[in-house]
């Protein structure tokens, strides 16, 4: 292990993984590849039907900004694009022979793309603070094995993050998470959920303000409470300040269909303690499958 992982360089391990794979290739049969398509969970097709989570899908494209650009990010990423900035494990992630990673999360791509932008930004300005706004939508593959009935190998994510430079008295927390939560309510009404839940989660005393603030400003949205969640224990050492969680009501029931919050993987990238990043990911097939079968993202779901 030491040898491989240290006492070799990343090209000469390229080089030998590549011959090791392309032996191992050539010795396998078209009916065992056929076996492995049977059992293995990571290349079976989504259980859920591809025109269901495009009508998702462009809901959730509508209510998008127009300050935001669309991405198309690509399958791969670099190796540890995943872990160096954030709190995942490596073993949760497919890693690939050619010193690269499975995507497991378009945020990962869009933080690393939009912290590029940043550090050309302050190249040209040291102190510039033009917001760099990207979002994507991808399949993204976890490694990890769950147990619980609908958790899925590979799944879609609509992501969203906004990155750009501290301005003062969490100006830039409020600003910011006040757009990303608003097109949330947007993107929910448009998919067709009648009701649900934003759960505000406070990590540090000095971004309480910003919870309060969005509580009261963001209360008269309609059929979505605003809530703070005191409750919630995951998120703590991945997000920084402030995070939640969206639900969407099922009948009598709510299921959770995004995740989001500030973290510090561009203060990490760009070397500048003044940079914050605010990230948001939904849960595309999970969404699609919460919604009530007249909702315009259900209807036709078996076509």
């Amino acid at each position: 292990m030491d040898l491989l992982t240290e006492g070799m360089s990343g090209g000469d391990l390229t080089t030998l993984l590549l011959e090791v794979f392309r032996r191992r290739a050539d010795r396998l049969s078209p009916a065992e590849v056929m076996r492995r398509y049977r059992s293995d969970r990571f290349v079976a097709p989504a259980p859920i039907s591809f025109a269901a989570l495009r009508r998702t899908e462009d809901a959730l494209l509508s209510a998008l900004p127009d300050d935001f650009e669309m991405l198309v990010p690509a399958p791969v990423l670099p190796l540890a694009a995943h872990s160096a900035v954030a709190t995942v494990d490596p073993r949760k992630v497919i890693a690939t022979v050619r010193g690269s990673e499975v995507a497991a999360d378009p945020t990962n791509a869009l933080a690393l793309e939009a912290s590029l932008r940043r550090s050309q930004a302050l190249a040209e300005g040291a102190r510039s603070s033009t917001p760099v706004r990207l979002a994507a939508s991808q399949r993204v593959v976890r490694a990890q094995h769950f147990k619980t009935p609908g958790m899925l190998a590979h799944f879609q994510i609509f992501g969203l993050v906004t990155a750009g430079r501290d301005t003062g008295n969490r100006s830039f927390e409020y600003l910011q998470l006040t757009e990303h939560l608003r097109f949330a309510a947007r993107a929910l009404a448009a998919a067709g959920v009648q009701r649900a839940r934003i759960g505000l989660t406070c990590l540090d005393d000095a971004s309480r303000p910003v919870i309060g603030r969005l509580c009261d400003d963001l209360g008269a949205l309609p059929g979505i409470a605003v809530l703070e969640d005191l409750n919630r224990t995951s998120g703590s050492g991945y997000y920084t300040g402030v995070c939640f969680k969206i639900c969407a009501g099922v009948e009598d029931h709510f299921v959770e269909v995004a995740d989001g919050g500030f973290v510090d993987w561009s203060q990490l990238l760009t070397g500048s303690r003044k940079e914050r990043l605010l990230i948001s990911g939904f849960g595309v097939d999970r969404l699609t499958e919460s919604l009530p079968p007249s909702a315009p993202g259900r209807s036709g779901n078996h076509d």
